[in-house]
């Protein structure tokens, strides 16, 4: 029994030793297990790359081929004027301005004052030769009655030598007259620009008269519109302020050559010998309104449409949607399954935004655009 029991008491501690081992070890692997990294060397972070994310091919716009209208059309800029107006000037030179007697707005009828100038000068120096002439008609009369008596050549010169100063005397009262400026017809002050007390130069503008009660629409095409344009056209009017009245060409603008031809004589004048330009309406093209507005004055400004070709149920497609090689002139069309394929086409009219396609397509395909 005591053998017995020595063995099993043995056992018991061998037991118990091998489980202390087990426990110690236990708790030397959890004490290791936090720390283990700390032990080995640190390795390098792997670099982390950006995704390249391949570029996409945009797709190219698609368009339907449509049936509308096309047309094409010239427009210019213009304004309202009068079919008669003028500048008002003097043609001397050096004098003052000694009064004003209209400012713009004005209405004055054909002979009314507009501007005169200080001519006492020149009138005390007209009394004066009407002095002096009066002597020289007395001489005169002295000379004819001894015509026979003198030499035909002394008698001549004599003749010559009284013409001449009553001639000087025709033109200081010509001068004088003319230093009165008066309207050269009925009509409306448009500007004036002459001061009291200014000095004045010859044919310098003072001003503007114009007919008012006569008024047009004018506009300015360029010269290759003007090709494309003729009298009767209809034509769309916006004007400012008002809106767009419809109308038709009335007149076509003068040719450059002709409309300069009246002052081709003078080519060789200097500028104070010339009137000054005026805004002719023959340098413009005129549009007869089929209603004229109310209270449209001279000078608004305004815009003219003239169409010059239109049709009608016309196969378009838009300018980027048409391509050309060499003489080639051809479309990509979308088939029904996504594939593409070039067709020739003909073009007819064109318009700043499309083409009108004669052969080659029917509304309602599919082409690619560039």
């Amino acid at each position: 029994m005591s053998m017995k029991w020595w063995m099993e008491d043995s056992l018991t501690r061998k037991k118990g030793r091998v489980m202390r081992s087990l426990g110690l070890l236990s708790l030397c692997a959890a004490l290791l297990l936090p720390t283990g990294c700390s032990l080995l060397p640190n390795e390098e972070e792997e670099e982390v790359l950006p995704v390249i994310t391949p570029p996409t091919i945009s797709k190219k716009p698609e368009y339907d081929v449509k049936s509308g209208a096309i047309e094409n059309k010239v427009d210019a800029v213009g304004k309202i004027m009068s079919q008669r107006e003028e500048p008002i000037y003097f043609t001397e030179d050096g004098l003052h301005i000694k009064n004003v007697l209209v400012k713009a707005g004005d209405k004055v009828k054909k002979g009314d004052v507009l501007i005169e100038l200080e001519t006492k000068d020149l009138e005390r120096d007209l009394r004066k030769k009407q002095l002096d002439f009066r002597q020289q008609e007395l001489t005169m009369k002295e000379t004819l009655r001894k015509k026979d008596e003198m030499d035909e050549i002394e008698f001549e010169k004599a003749s010559i030598v009284f013409e001449e100063q009553r001639q000087e005397l025709a033109d200081l009262e010509q001068k004088i007259a003319d230093g009165t400026l008066r309207a050269p017809f009925s009509g409306t002050v448009i500007s004036i620009n002459a001061q009291k007390g200014g000095t004045i130069k010859a044919y310098d503008s003072l001003g503007i008269i114009s007919d008012t009660s006569s008024l047009v629409v004018a506009a300015s095409f360029s010269k290759e519109d003007l090709q494309k344009l003729s009298i009767g056209m209809k034509a769309e009017v916006d004007i400012n302020g008002i809106g767009v009245v419809n109308g038709k060409i009335k007149a076509m603008p003068a040719p450059a050559d002709s409309a300069n031809s009246g002052n081709s004589g003078n080519s060789g004048n200097s500028g104070n010998n010339n009137a000054p330009d005026k805004d002719s309406i023959d340098k413009y093209l005129i549009v007869e309104l089929d209603k004229w507005p109310k209270d449209l004055e001279r000078g608004r400004q305004l815009s003219v449409k003239v169409v010059t070709s239109r049709k009608e149920n016309a196969t378009l497609i838009p300018i980027s949607a048409l391509r050309s090689i060499g003489s080639r002139t051809y479309v990509q069309v979308v088939e029904a399954d996504g594939s593409k394929r070039e067709v020739d086409v003909e073009v007819g009219m064109q318009t700043s935004t499309e083409y009108e396609i004669l052969k080659g397509l029917t509304p309602g395909q599919k082409v690619v655009g560039r």
